[in-house]
């Protein structure tokens, strides 16, 4: 598990729950290093398409898969890209469809254009 930009744990698990801290689109291999994470260019739909990969890696890398996650936090800094953030995401979940809210902000870590909180269910 990659380590985090900030006093916080990338991912949780509390009984059948997994909850996912908010994932930036930080390019792979750069957090967590000695120089600083940097963000995937292309805007908000490029941020948000790498952040649900990391976010993606962490449930993999404790037993879940996109098709787990039963709720989503989209947090964006400019509501007016929101079709170009919303085609992002209906890529990456598919025929899936959790329930997501998506708040907008004045700003997010790093000068992010976006971030994505997810929570997914492990049935037993």
């Amino acid at each position: 598990m990659s380590t985090p930009i900030g006093p916080y744990v990338p991912i949780v698990r509390a009984g059948p729950w997994l909850i996912c801290s908010g994932q930036l689109g930080l390019r792979p291999g750069t957090e967590g290093r000695a120089s600083p994470a940097t963000l995937v260019e292309g805007g908000a739909p490029a941020q948000l398409t790498q952040a649900l990969a990391n976010a993606d890696r962490l449930l993999r890398d404790n037993g879940a898969t996109p098709a787990d996650v039963v709720k989503t936090t989209v947090f964006v800094t400019d509501m007016d890209g929101y079709a170009a953030v919303n085609a992002a995401y209906a890529a990456f979940f598919a025929d899936h469809r959790p329930a997501r809210s998506v708040v907008g902000v004045a700003g997010l870590p790093m000068g992010a254009a976006v971030e994505v909180e997810l929570w997914a269910y492990l049935a037993s």
